[in-house]
């Protein structure tokens, strides 16, 4: 018996071909994902789901599901998926990650260009019969100063096009090295001083808790008056409230919006502000990305139904059948190590060199490597899948040396990460034991061995009598259980580490604490 898709949003025929073409059974029904209940009565008759944004795939939807294997989002963002309920059900969810980046860049260009020319107040005033030459004087692009938030694929793609125009480019992104910065033309600066210097700012990253609100009160205050702000990428990194506060006040002279906090936006704090201009999250609406993802989409889906080949999975590798139960476990300790390296890493990453020794080094470690890219990306970038974590490193410049070599020391097999940034050098150690468990065997040069929990404690400090004490106590005073605890040192009184893993979320007041005791260098939540 075939397996069976549903086509719950509108997609191009192409995409709906290609399933029949492959031998799939497949039922396009492009309002289905609006009706919730009907949605629900038939979603467990399927295999597969190809959708777009409008069908949200609810925890619901995941339980009654029993049959769906593979989740296809023709586009990139997996907002309206619940991922974690479909990794917990072992629902592959996938996506275009490349598709219509171009879309994406150009719709962000024509923002910048409308909003420096007033087009559409222009364009209402004069169809109402209105000839107001003056009071639509805009400024030019030329010899203009665009600052870009987030320099990957979509934002070096603008920073291209606003070069073709005569601006000065500066970019903001901690992933961006300065020979990548070179290479397409753009000046690498801080937040703050692109902030200061440019005359339209244009966002370009995901929303990840690092980058919500990046753009606030703050943030609008330290731009130059009469700045303007673009942003076509996530709903959630500007502030709306304080943007109309920045435009009441004169501050900021306009602002371009294709995305917004609550979507869809049908009624929104920005409609009716001063020279604001806003559109439907049209970023990726041309016919030819809407064409280019479904039939991706399409092609990805069949493959994994047809064959088990998995393509740009966001919570599943790409790894074969055969190759499977002896790389799971490795895969698991990569991404540990890159998550791990990743979340304490706050500069821009140059170059990184992962160290394969023993039997492991015998293995697929390309699937192995992209693993540990996408652990180290993901903390600053959101989603970065195992397909998607190569190219997007090789869009910052960060250099990937990989070295295989027999054992040594104590352990048959293990990885080593050395992650080499503008400011340091930093290296982390694992191996898998007999049990199947990934483990942590070295930090910095310092050994020590430790399983990674869901909630952990990394502290760096000066190796005195008492410390071991002294944090307990204000753990336990602040009601945290220790789950585990693994200590070790480079050499008596010298420089030391403790890996905690506790039970639940360390709050930012009980972690200041722990931050303010005697000998303490460095303390930072990790999640995995």
């Amino acid at each position: 018996m075939s397996s069976r898709v549903l086509v719950s949003d509108k997609l191009s025929p192409t995409a709906v071909e290609i399933f029949k073409t492959r031998g799939l059974e497949v039922d396009y029904e492009p309002d289905l994902g609006k009706d919730k209940d009907a949605f629900l009565a038939r979603i467990g008759e399927y295999d597969g789901l190809a959708i777009r944004s409008a069908t949200k795939v609810s925890p619901k939807v995941i339980e009654r599901a029993g049959n769906l294997k593979v989740i296809g989002r023709a586009g990139i963002g997996v907002d309206n998926v619940d991922l974690p309920s479909a990794t917990a059900k072992g629902v592959i969810v996938m996506n275009t990650p490349f598709g219509n980046a171009i879309t994406t860049a150009e719709h962000a260009i024509a923002m910048m260009m409308a909003l420096a020319r007033q087009i559409p107040a222009a364009d209402l005033s004069t169809q109402a019969g209105k000839w107001e030459k003056s009071r639509f004087v805009g400024v030019e692009l030329f010899n203009k100063t665009l600052g870009i938030i987030g320099c990957g694929n979509i934002g070096s793609i603008v920073a291209d096009r606003a070069l073709g125009l005569r601006m000065k480019v500066v970019a903001f992104d901690p992933y961006l090295s300065p020979e990548r910065a070179v290479e397409i033309g753009v000046e690498k600066v801080e937040l703050e001083e692109l902030l200061r210097r440019a005359d339209f700012v244009s966002l370009h990253t995901p929303l990840t808790d690092k980058t919500r609100h990046i753009i606030d009160a703050r943030a609008l205050a330290t731009m130059k008056p009469g700045a303007r702000v673009i942003n076509c990428a996530r709903g959630g990194l500007v502030a709306e409230e304080a943007l109309i506060a920045a435009l009441d006040a004169g501050h900021v002279a306009g602002a371009a919006i294709d995305v917004f906090e609550e979507e869809p936006a049908t009624d929104n704090p920005l409609f009716g502000a001063l020279n604001v201009i806003c559109t439907p999250h049209l970023g990726a609406s041309t016919s030819e990305a809407q064409e280019n993802v479904a039939i991706q989409i399409a092609e990805q889906m069949s493959d994994y139904l047809l064959s088990g080949a998995v393509t740009n999975a966001l919570n599943m590798p790409s790894i074969t059948a055969d190759e499977a139960p002896r790389l799971k476990p490795y895969v698991a300790l990569c991404e540990q190590l890159g998550s791990f390296a990743g979340q304490l890493t706050e500069s821009a990453i140059k170059g990184i060199a992962i160290e394969y020794a023993g039997e492991v080094g015998e293995m697929n470690t390309r699937a192995l490597t992209s693993a540990l890219l996408a652990g180290l990306l993901t903390p600053m970038l959101g989603t970065v899948n195992m397909v998607s974590a190569p190219v997007v490193a090789r869009e910052r410049g960060i250099q990937v040396d990989e070295i295989r070599q027999s054992s040594r020391g104590v352990y048959d097999s293990y990885v080593r990460l050395t992650v080499r940034t503008e400011k340091q050098q930093r290296s982390v150690a694992g191996t898998v034991f007999s049990d199947g468990k990934p483990r942590v065997i070295q930090i910095k040069g310092i050994n020590l061995e430790a399983e990674m929990g869901a909630h952990m404690l990394y502290v760096t400090n000066e190796d005195k009598p008492g410390f071991i004490g002294a944090l307990g106590m204000v753990l336990g005073d602040a009601g945290v259980n220790i789950a585990t605890f693994s200590l070790g040192r480079q050499s008596q009184g010298g420089n030391a580490i403790a890996l905690v893993e506790v039970d639940d979320t360390i709050e930012t007041a009980v972690l200041e604490k722990v931050r303010a005791l005697p000998h303490v260098r460095q303390a930072k939540t990790l999640v995995f």
